[in-house]
């Protein structure tokens, strides 16, 4: 319990230092903008493939359990849409990236760390933990809505052809039950769901990296550590932002 409580205290200590106006602007954006191609456009890929299929399994289960007449097939839209914008994409898709991104972060920091670099930074001057974090979590803050939403239409995409591929149900169904009462207040709660997601992923994994001592494996001990607990913690943060955003 003391643990936790000590990391928890160190996290804290460590976003103070992080949260801190970059020293060198010019060189913050610089940052910022690959940061956002390496933690975001490069993960567009496996982004893309995940939410079709996504999209196309939760299509199909939604046709095949429609056995009464009374029901009509515009209900797979309706369907396809409201899981995959509410949770599928949100959710899943950030846990996906806090295994491929935190990963990456934390093993990017943590190898600074045990190779001394973060040390030379220090000894330079350079607030280390604001020069090789902040960039991150801003770069993934602004990035990983865009994916979200990027999801949530191959989601729906793949919903779509799965259902002409199957002739399941037609196109103008489909398309009926995407239309189906919808409300932009969906796309607003799953987008705040992201935001939040996404600067756990960065600052934990970030932390995590930071705090690495050692050699290659505690390295590799740090990554694993970043998406487990990114991944815990999200799925809490889910429980409660859905508590209050949708009741």
């Amino acid at each position: 319990m003391f643990k936790v409580f000590s990391t928890t205290g160190n996290y804290v200590m460590l976003m103070k230092r992080v949260f801190t106006p970059p020293q060198k602007r010019g060189i913050f954006w610089n940052q910022m903008l690959t940061e956002i191609n390496n933690l975001g456009l490069e993960s567009l890929g496996i982004v893309a493939f995940i939410s079709m299929f996504m999209g196309a399994v939760v299509a199909i289960q939604t046709a095949y359990n429609i056995d009464s007449p009374l029901i009509p097939m515009s209900m797979v839209g309706f369907t396809v849409r409201q899981s995959v914008i509410l949770e599928f994409s949100p959710t899943v898709i950030s846990l996906i990236l806090a295994g491929k991104v935190g990963s990456r972060i934390a093993s990017e920091i943590g190898t600074m760390r045990v190779t001394e670099q973060i040390d030379a930074l220090e000894i330079m001057g350079v607030n280390s933990a604001n020069y090789l974090i902040f960039p991150k979590v801003v770069a993934s803050i602004l990035i990983n809505p865009v994916l979200i939403v990027f999801s949530m239409w191959m989601g729906i995409l793949g919903g779509w052809i799965a259902m002409v591929a199957t002739g399941l149900v037609s196109t103008n169904d489909f398309v009926q039950g995407i239309r189906i009462d919808f409300e932009g207040y969906t796309i607003f709660y799953a987008l705040t769901k992201t935001v939040f997601f996404a600067f756990i992923i960065s600052s934990i994994s970030g932390f995590f990296g930071y705090e690495t001592r050692g050699g290659a494996l505690e390295v590799g001990q740090a990554s694993t550590n970043a998406v487990v607990f990114s991944s815990v913690i999200i799925i809490l943060f889910n429980l409660v932002l859905t508590q209050l955003l949708l009741t």
